[in-house]
């Protein structure tokens, strides 16, 4: 029995995806097959851990499975599973909307001791969208388990901008049939769908199922052509880098191949298995979501698909990281709650950031050109964990990588053991210095006296910076110092002392004139240890947050304390000379203003009336002129 049929549009960014994903996204078209077997594979995963507590879901048709035909003389391909299935809502929310996992709205529909025992995703997102490359039209069908036969659901599409929806009959599950372009044929071929299935699906958990050919025609009876056995419960000496590469790609949804993985069997006391991938770059899906849309380890129990994106078992920092972990210990109507006080999931925790750690130790040490790929795609996701994971600041901060003074323009290659290698004699201290950009760090003028005597020092150009260092006060036993902040403390011998404190007693008009001027906009005016080029400075006190850090709270609507700022001047700069020279009392306010107000732009601090500084700057540079 049909309904009448609905035509609906899709939202607008799906058509723009469609296009992406068609055209530009996938670098080899067969991965359309990949990524249908895969949703297919999720929804057996989901259904079989609703029947633990609802065996009347399955009852009907009790073996989950997967089945892939081809119609030749309608040149139709074919993916069918038995699994969840959906209803009419779920179909528009999930296929009419790009990258929604359709379990979200599920959860949000369930409380109390239902909701605790479900926590699961259903991946229809781009994935399914890949079907658009080879395919002029495609059809869905399905129908939730447990709903009646005949409160089944037919979606139809082009791949344009428009799609139909009506009721229908349906057994429970859902095929996708996709109607292939003219020259996308070879995709009939069950030669050709039985090599795909073996090359990118194999690890599939539920058996995989091609029609048996006699004579050269299908017949209606099906054989399994993949393992149907979980890779990760495989020995690790039989499992090939192109299959796990394969699993990788189907796990995470992702269309480049993992940078490294890790696969490990735990034995003893508790006993599970790891297998943890570093991707190679943020996932696609990863641009429709933010840092609450998190996508990390898919967990089993004795091989039962029990929750995906498990936060539980990666603290944030690690968020990048994909793969799975089964355990045979954990109980099997596990809940996020009880995964909260459950002490041997605190031991999966820390084994999963312990082999994490160690991945990617490795690939620093053995791999360093896959390592910066690794650095310039999460290196700043990384730097959370100085601040999130004190056990291990040590550690994450040795993978860390900086520019600095002494590195390759904008290239972060320097990590904090080269830097102590590097070291001058007597040196007892890591210089950094933090801006909102690499080339505001690189021009602070507060590193130029460390510049001048060549002691290197980090370039922190990054906006999570200057809120990670303030938690790594030391590193291998060296303290890490602002070069911006408090005194500069260098080791002078007497003859450089002396000869200081004659500077700065010859600059005492000046220093007391630059006072009075700027009144209560500075704590204090004092020569400087650390100019050699430019006139003034900002410098703060030792622990408090930097102008551009201060400036980018204040726009985000947060309440920032006022510091007391510190200038710091260069007596033999031509333009304090001129300050200090000048008898026009307009023109030395304007000098003196200018030395402060440069020096905030230097520091990245909001100037309180930029108009007012560009007409200062404006009447000193007429100066002279008619």
């Amino acid at each position: 029995m049909n309904s009448a049929t609905e035509t609906r549009t899709f939202e607008a960014e799906v058509s723009q995806v469609l296009h992406l994903v068609t055209h530009s996204l996938y670098s080899h078209k067969e991965i359309f097959l990949r990524e249908l077997i895969s949703n297919a594979s999720d929804a057996c995963d989901k259904l079989r851990f609703a029947a633990l507590s609802d065996a009347a879901l399955t009852a009907e048709d009790a073996e989950l499975r997967i089945e892939v035909s081809a119609d030749r003389e309608a040149g139709t391909l074919t993916v069918r599973d038995n699994g969840i299935g959906m209803n009419r809502a779920e179909v528009i929310e999930n296929i009419g909307t790009i990258a929604r996992s359709g379990t979200r709205k599920f959860l949000e529909s369930l409380s109390g001791d239902a909701r605790k025992d479900t926590q699961l995703i259903g991946q229809f997102g781009v994935g399914f969208y890949s079907a658009f490359i080879v395919a002029d039209r495609v059809e869905l069908v399905t129908r939730k388990a447990g709903a009646a036969s005949g409160e089944g659901v037919r979606w139809q599409s082009s791949g344009s901008g428009d799609y139909t929806i009506e009721t229908t009959d349906a057994p429970r599950g859902t095929s996708v049939t996709l109607y292939l372009k003219d020259d996308e044929k070879e995709f009939l071929d069950a030669w050709k769908l039985r090599d795909l299935i073996k090359r990118y699906s194999d690890h599939v958990a539920f058996p995989i199922r091609l029609p048996v050919e006699k004579d050269g025609k299908p017949t209606d009876e099906f054989e399994t052509v993949n393992h149907a056995a979980a890779l990760w419960a495989r020995s690790k000496s039989t499992i090939t880098d192109e299959e796990y590469q394969a699993f990788y790609k189907s796990l995470s949804h992702d269309f480049s191949d993992a940078l490294a993985w890790t696969h490990n069997r735990v034995e003893g006391a508790q006993s599970y298995t790891l297998l943890l991938y570093v991707p190679e770059k943020p996932p696609f899906d990863a641009v429709f979501s933010g840092r609450d849309e998190r996508r990390g380890l898919k967990l089993y129990i004795r091989r039962v698909f029990i929750m995906d994106a498990s936060e539980q078992l990666l603290p944030a920092y690690l968020r990048f990281m994909r793969g799975v972990v089964d355990s045979d210990d954990l109980p099997l109507n596990v809940s996020r709650e009880i995964l909260q006080q459950n002490k041997l999931v605190a031991q999966i925790r820390s084994a999963c950031v312990k082999r994490a750690l160690d991945l990617l130790d490795k690939l620093a040490k053995d791999e360093p050109a896959k390592f910066t790929q690794f650095t310039a795609a999460f290196g700043n996701v990384l730097k959370g964990g100085i601040a999130e994971d004190g056990a291990n600041r040590e550690r994450i901060a040795k993978l860390l990588r900086f520019c600095s003074t002494k590195s390759e323009g904008v290239q972060k290659d320097v990590a904090l053991d080269d830097y102590i290698g590097r070291m001058q004699a007597g040196q007892d201290a890591i210089w950094y210095i933090t801006a909102d950009s690499y080339a505001a760090a690189k021009g602070s003028p507060q590193i130029e006296a460390l510049r001048a005597k060549d002691i290197e020092v980090l370039l922190l150009g990054d906006r999570i910076d200057e809120w990670m260092i303030g938690y790594l006060h030391e590193y291998a036993g060296k303290r890490l110092r602002n070069a911006a902040k408090g005194e500069l403390d260098a080791a002078v011998d007497e003859v450089e002392k002396e000869r200081r404190q004659k500077v700065a007693e010859e600059a005492k008009p000046v220093i007391e004139s630059l006072s009075k001027l700027l009144g209560d906009r500075v704590g204090e005016v004092r020569v400087s240890d650390r100019l050699t080029q430019s006139p003034s400075c900002i410098v703060l006190a030792e622990y408090e947050m930097a102008l551009h850090m201060q400036r980018l709270l204040r726009e985000a609507g947060h309440a920032v304390p006022d510091s007391k700022l510190i200038l710091e001047i260069n007596p033999a700069h031509p333009l304090v000379c001129k300050f200090a020279a000048e008898t026009d009392e307009a023109r030395r306010d304007d000098l003196g203003q200018l030395l402060f107000e440069e020096a905030q732009v230097a520091a990245g601090d909001q100037l309180a009336d930029p108009a007012a500084f560009i007409a200062r700057v404006n009447r000193v540079l007429l100066v002279g002129q008619d």
